[in-house]
Formats: C-alpha cells, sequence, structure tokens
C-alpha cells in the first residue's frame, strides 16, 4: 500500500473504534465565509502550518505539543492569512485539541487538516473551532467528494479539495470548492516537486481560491508561484524549522 492508502486504513480503523465523536461542549458552526475571504484579500496570502512531524521529514517541530500557543502567535504577529492545524495522529503526531489551543492564540480563521472520509468527521471539526475541512481527491471517490462537500457546506466549513495531478486538478473542480489546494507533494510517494507545481498553474480553473501546497521556502518560491497562478500558499516545514518564523513570515510576503 503506498502511505496514502495506509494512512486512510488507520484513520477508518479510529472511526471504527468510535473516535472522532464531537467534543461535549456547545460549540458554534464553522466560518467558512471568513476563511474564504482571508485567503481571497490582495497580496502572497500564507496559510501557515502547525504540526509535529510527517512520515516523509522525520520530526520537524521537537516538542510540539508545548509549542502550539507560541507558534500560534509567531503566526499572528507575522499577519498569516490563516491556520493549518495538522491532527492526524497516527502518521504525523498531531493532536485534535491543537487546533483550539492555536485558534484562541491567533485568532485566524482555522483549516482541521486530517484525512477524512466521514462525516463525524466535519461535526468533530466544527466542535473544535474549524472553519474548513481538506478532501483530498486521490482519497475519495466522486459520491464521497459530493457527500462530504455537500455536508460540509451545511455545517458552515469551507473545502478545501486538494489535487496533485492534471487530472485531479480536473475532477476536483467539478465538485465547485470553495478553495482548490494544488499539493506539490504526491502523497503515493511523499516526493515534492515544486517545478509540478509550477507548470500545474495553466490548469487552475476560474472560481475557487488557488492554493499551493507544500514545498514552499522562500519568497521567491512565493513569487514563482503567484506568477503561476496561485493566490494562497501553504507554508509549514519552512516555517517551523526557523529560529524566527515571524520574520519568515513576514519575508514570505513580501
Amino acid at each position: 500500500m503506498s502511505i496514502l492508502d495506509q494512512i486512510v486504513v488507520a484513520k477508518r480503523r479510529r472511526l471504527d473504534l468510535g473516535e472522532y465523536a464531537p467534543l461535549a461542549r456547545p460549540a458554534p458552526r464553522g466560518n467558512r465565509a471568513a476563511f474564504v475571504e482571508a485567503l481571497s484579500a490582495p497580496g502572497a496570502r500564507i496559510v501557515a502550518e502547525i504540526k509535529g512531524r510527517s512520515p516523509s521529514a522525520g520530526e520537524i517541530l521537537h516538542g510540539a505539543d508545548g509549542r502550539v500557543e507560541s507558534m500560534a502567535l509567531a503566526y499572528r504577529r507575522g499577519h498569516a492569512a490563516a491556520l493549518s492545524v495538522v491532527i492526524e495522529e497516527d502518521f504525523f503526531c498531531g493532536k485534535p485539541e491543537w487546533l483550539p489551543r492555536a485558534k484562541r492564540i491567533a485568532g485566524l480563521p482555522a483549516l482541521m487538516k486530517d484525512f477524512v472520509v466521514s462525516e463525524r468527521q466535519l461535526d468533530f471539526a466544527v466542535s473544535l473551532g474549524a472553519d474548513a475541512v481538506l478532501l483530498i481527491a486521490r482519497a475519495l471517490s466522486d459520491e464521497e467528494l459530493v457527500r462530504l462537500g455537500s455536508a460540509a457546506h451545511d455545517r458552515s466549513l469551507a473545502t478545501v479539495v486538494e489535487a496533485h495531478d492534471a487530472h485531479e486538478i480536473r475532477r476536483a473542480a467539478g465538485f465547485r470548492p470553495d478553495v482548490l489546494g494544488v499539493n506539490a507533494r504526491n502523497l503515493s510517494t511523499f516526493e515534492t516537486s515544486l517545478d509540478a507545481l509550477a507548470a500545474l498553474g495553466e490548469l487552475l480553473p476560474a472560481g475557487p481560491v488557488h492554493l499551493a501546497e507544500s514545498g514552499i521556502r522562500t519568497a521567491a518560491d512565493v513569487k514563482r508561484l503567484r506568477g503561476a497562478g496561485f493566490q494562497a500558499f501553504l507554508v509549514g516545514e519552512s516555517l517551523l524549522r526557523h529560529e524566527e518564523p515571524e520574520a519568515l513570515l513576514r519575508e514570505l510576503q513580501s
């Protein structure tokens, strides 16, 4: 199985065990409009990510559980457009409680970054305070994309539908996502190519916000991808490893 297949199997196993029930405390609906507007504003819009590790890079943020608030504060001070919080436990060592902790400090719209395959996870996302959820085209059938996309909107959650190649971009566009994310990382192999990402820019459809994901490290990368048609940029590893993430965040937007 590919790494993506393994992650989805583990996610379905957790769902079968009854995990991801919404938190008992009452929670408002997501703020779909705020997330989309944050990524649509003029300039290079950075979605700043919090995660502990990844299958390809290993540990990224040492002592991540104790640094959620400090990273969120750096992102707020660096004027990120939105947060992305990776809550997947088995392969990324995330924790669901990171999302409300980070959002409370940053005060920014937040994407729950997980491998969503069930409507239960959407209710869970709302209970955590998420404003958007990730739907990975490669991990979901057409029927699942329709059902989960509609269910997300019913909960006022913005949909970030993620593609990796030309076929997936055309497929994702057909589901009218709020945000069409194109990942420079192949989730089957976890190899990354900004060259391939930039080349896919000419296929981006009108309508959704165009989000470039993975492998973005410098202001030159952002400039190049803006020229290819992307409006927003999800940046994780380079910010998390940097000694001054606030300064790097400002540089990426310059």
